[in-house]
């Protein structure tokens, strides 16, 4: 491939160096300049012909996939708390064209792809520094394309695991707890939290075989109106909570384990803390009116942080912690200028501090410590201070989830990926509700919905699915996850480990029979499945809620079985 290069500070000399390995390309990118400086954006740019390039795959990508133009390109962005430096040009049939990585997920980086018109080629473009960081006098990544006619998530799987193996981003300890179903009290209590209905809702989830619970925005303010104006001083809401220590006992006796959300950047204008923070800002980091984002290049900020989790871990007992919106951290307008009253001028480099010493301090009090965060902070960096990525906010949105929770399957690893709260309308059918826990099947379950005020069919509904996913969980989420066209946000999943293999359909009916056990789940909307290869083998059809409605043995190569919505055959 040819490449260029432009861009870049006045006195930088940069070199690309091409080596070939088993259809890997990979090009070194080095920068050296004669003095420290801040590095000014440059650009790698070459041409791929479109030769049987259908569409575009990256992890945020989640309606358009086509190819795009160049003068529209598709674009992911990434830097060390937002996203990973990944994007891929795939075949027709689900095979690997085109996979671009970069070895640097810290810095700054946007990779863009698009049709260039006149030649008929691909337009590929890679953007180093598309934001300010600290001064340096050299600079070093290697650009990975990834040319061979493999699935394309395996060339995905591949990437995610030089990161790890080859570029030293090695994840943090994934705990069992992790991978356990959870209650989480955002949608289904907002800010309306009282300890006594919190105690109940806890009682309730246990008995569903939900483990863990996560108490969200509101345990540290009276105010229920929303945003965060009052988050900084982290003091618990006594009204709301009581004592924190004596209810996480409480739930702790019920046999849940207890996280706490955190909002890590905001501090607001109501809180006692603000004017002491006050010229410790990120601009553009909060609303800037009500309230705004902590800089972490001060050590102050970060001491105050770190301080505010130890004693939350250490004194109430908690199990985890969930800590939001680190993707807030940003750096614009008079944060850019130098202070030198900051120990690091690099906002990447303070995020590393801060989550580093965050990391050391919990684990030296729990080594089995819950961490979750969520898109977009779920790169292979943030995944070296986190052990549960989340997918994001996306009530009653089943089909983001979907997306979300084979995106971050595809991406990270061992890490536990979680799907986005689960909620409904309880006026809806069964049926329709279980339809959002089909679309999360692939990710570790969390609830959203008043376990204790369901109708009887929902909780019937929920009660089975929770009691499937976890008799299944082994395959579910240690399995090898493939899905099937990605252009189509994910047509059907599958999980295969061993002899095993859970397969859900979301639009296409037709399903496969490649192991000696298969449970094949109808998300589709379709009344039937169509099973194929199956023929001989015994199977059980049962509703949403667990119900047996049928049963028998495939008697054709291809067979159409009347599914339920939202209902399950057990094959083998």
């Amino acid at each position: 491939m040819n490449f260029t290069v432009s861009g870049g500070n006045k006195n930088a000399v940069i070199k690309l160096n091409q080596t070939e390995k088993d259809n890997v390309i990979f090009v070194d990118v080095d920068m050296t300049m004669p003095t420290p400086e801040v590095p000014e954006p440059f650009t790698v740019k070459w041409f791929f012909g479109v030769k049987d390039c259908y569409s575009t795959w990256n992890p945020t990508l989640l309606d358009i996939h086509g190819l795009g133009f160049d003068w529209g390109q598709i674009e992911i962005k990434s830097r060390l708390a937002s996203n990973m430096p990944v994007q891929e040009l795939i075949s027709k049939n689900g095979t690997n064209r085109l996979c671009i990585a970069v070895s640097d997920v810290d810095t700054p980086i946007s990779i863009k792809t698009g049709v260039c018109e006149e030649k008929a080629a691909i337009d590929c473009e890679i953007e180093f520094f598309t934001k300010p960081t600290s001064s340096t006098d050299s600079y070093h990544a290697v650009i990975r394309l990834d040319l061979r006619d493999i699935p394309y998530y395996d060339s995905v799987y591949e990437t995610a695991a030089w990161w790890e193996n080859e570029c030293g981003y090695k994840p943090a300890y994934v705990p069992e707890a992790a991978k356990m179903p959870m209650d989480s009290l955002w949608y289904s209590f907002h800010q309306w939290l009282d300890r006594e209905e919190i105690l109940k809702e806890c009682r309730a989830s246990k008995e569903l075989g939900l483990e863990t619970v996560i108490i969200d925005d509101g345990w540290q303010t009276d105010n229920i109106a929303r945003g965060y104006a009052y988050c900084g001083d982290w003091q618990v809401a006594p009204k709301k909570m009581g004592n924190m220590a004596t209810l996480v006992e409480e739930i702790h006796a019920v046999g849940m384990k207890v996280m706490l959300w955190y909002s890590v950047p905001f501090m607001g204008i109501y809180t006692e803390k603000y004017k002491e923070f006050e010229g410790m800002f990120l601009e553009g980091s909060g609303n800037d009116t009500t309230f705004f984002g902590l800089d972490p290049r001060y050590k102050k900020v970060r001491e105050y942080l770190v301080s505010i989790y130890e004693n939350a871990v250490r004194d109430w007992k908690l199990d985890g912690l969930k800590l939001d919106f680190i993707d807030s951290f940003i750096l614009k307008g008079k944060s850019l200028e130098y202070d030198e009253k900051r120990d690091f001028q690099s906002l990447e480099d303070a995020i590393h501090a801060l989550m580093s010493e965050i990391k050391a301090v919990l684990t030296a009090i729990n080594p089995d410590i819950l961490i979750e965060f969520r898109q977009s902070y779920v790169g292979p960096s943030i995944r070296k201070y986190g052990n549960m990525l989340r997918v994001g906010d996306c009530a009653c949105d089943m089909l983001k989830n979907r997306i979300g929770i084979v995106n971050l399957r595809l991406t990270s690893g061992k890490t536990a990926v979680h799907s986005d709260m689960l909620m409904w309308n309880y006026e809806d059918t069964a049926e329709n509700a279980a339809m959002q826990f089909a679309s999360i099947l692939y990710g570790v379950p969390q609830i959203s919905v008043r376990v204790d005020k369901l109708p009887e069919e929902h909780y019937k509904m929920l009660k089975y699915y929770v009691s499937f996913w976890k008799e299944w969980k082994n395959v579910l989420l240690d399995g090898k996850l493939t899905a099937q066209n990605p252009e189509s946000n994910y047509s059907i999943v599958r999980s295969q480990l061993g002899d095993k293999a859970v397969v859900t359909s979301y639009t296409n009916p037709v399903i496969e029979i490649e192991t000696a056990e298969t449970v094949a789940v109808n998300a589709s909307g379709c009344k039937s499945l169509i099973i194929k290869g199956g023929k001989g083998k015994a199977y059980r059809t049962v509703n949403c809620m667990g119900e047996e409605i049928a049963g028998g043995t495939i008697t054709a190569a291809i067979e159409e079985i009347e599914v339920p919505a939202a209902g399950m055959i057990f094959i083998g």
